[in-house]
């Protein structure tokens, strides 16, 4: 008897361990159930943003809950980073980062995060080159007409960041290195306000990602004088690669990424990154991509991780060489 009763309560047991293993599965596949929150670590108007929101848009038609953009700039993106490390891992919070976060290990001794171990890589969103725009009423003239104006100045000329330790930091810093060149370094809180001190005169030059640049250059307050890289890029076909130029070895590049949070779901994970393939195909994305000048890459998950482990030695090489330091 004792022996029939203890099979019905191990019996039952695992009926309410497989009853609450489905609903555990079920609430996953869920997800979501509420809005998304995309925490982007620089303020408004940057190239972060010129990714995030449009993407964002897609992604709330498509998930069916509301996406939002919680811009929090800082300490050259690495604020941002810090929150959303601490968020919780349920879906709900999500990283928007950029190559400006494999650089930070190298440049921040005292990081209250770690990338690679507080975070989960989820997808590359966008990748585009580097550019170096100029003020045209304080730079005029072509890249010819530049260096010669650089050279016969040295140090009184100056270029925008988006703070000390961002990749437009280290961009400038490895221009200078390459052509033997001295531009005082001028850091800004995030892209955004960096162009706006560039419209404004402020400041003379800036080494920018494309996708923040992009309207600006159009527009007509600013001018491109190079493209990094050894290729022209469609949207700006009139602008001449660094390797046109005589700088083959110049060749940076702005890539924007999501992470989640350690210990989010795996199936959130999957459809995360579901989603934002879908996303990538999306006739708005397509738009937007194209006329920034950028390419959506099918780098994700582990595949994504490994490709950030990468990026990390490599920044580090560069600011152990050019003795980058913040300011």
């Amino acid at each position: 008897m004792k022996t029939i009763i203890k099979r019905r309560i191990l019996m039952q047991v695992g009926a309410c361990a497989l009853a609450l293993s489905a609903t555990g599965a079920l609430a996953q596949t869920a997800w979501p159930t509420k809005p998304v929150t995309l925490v982007v670590p620089f303020p408004a108007g940057g190239g972060t943003d010129a990714f995030a929101r449009p993407l964002a848009a897609v992604l709330s038609k498509s998930l069916g809950k509301q996406v939002i953009i919680d811009n929090r700039g800082g300490a050259g993106g690495t604020l941002g980073a810090g929150i959303a490390a601490k968020a919780a891992p349920d879906g709900y919070t999500l990283f928007v980062g950029a190559v400006h976060h494999s650089i930070a290990p190298s440049m921040y001794p005292k990081l209250d995060y770690d990338l690679q171990k507080d975070f989960v890589p989820i997808a590359i969103v966008a990748r585009v080159p580097q550019v170096l725009v100029v003020n045209p009423q304080k730079v005029p003239g072509d890249f010819k007409a530049f260096m010669n104006q650089v050279n016969a100045n040295p140090g009184k000329l100056n270029y925008g960041s988006a703070g000390s330790g961002t990749s437009h930091h280290l961009a400038g810093e490895l221009f200078k290195i390459q052509t033997n060149t001295n531009i005082a370094h001028i850091p800004y809180r995030g892209a955004g306000p960096a162009l706006q001190g560039l419209m404004a005169g402020d400041v003379d030059m800036m080494f920018d990602g494309l996708g923040s640049s992009s309207a600006h250059i159009k527009s007509g307050r600013i001018k491109p004088l190079m493209v990094a890289g050894a290729s022209r890029n469609p949207a700006i076909p009139d602008v001449p690669s660094a390797k046109e130029l005589g700088l083959p070895d110049y060749s940076v590049s702005t890539w924007y990424a999501i992470w989640a949070p350690k210990g989010t779901p795996p199936a959130v994970q999957a459809k995360l990154i579901d989603e934002i393939k879908k996303a990538s195909k999306d006739d708005t994305i397509v738009k937007v991509w194209a006329t920034n000048g950028a390419e959506f890459p099918d780098l994700t998950g582990a595949q994504f991780g490994k490709f950030v482990d990468g990026e990390i030695k490599l920044w580090a090489d560069v600011v152990k060489k050019s003795g980058a330091k913040l300011d």
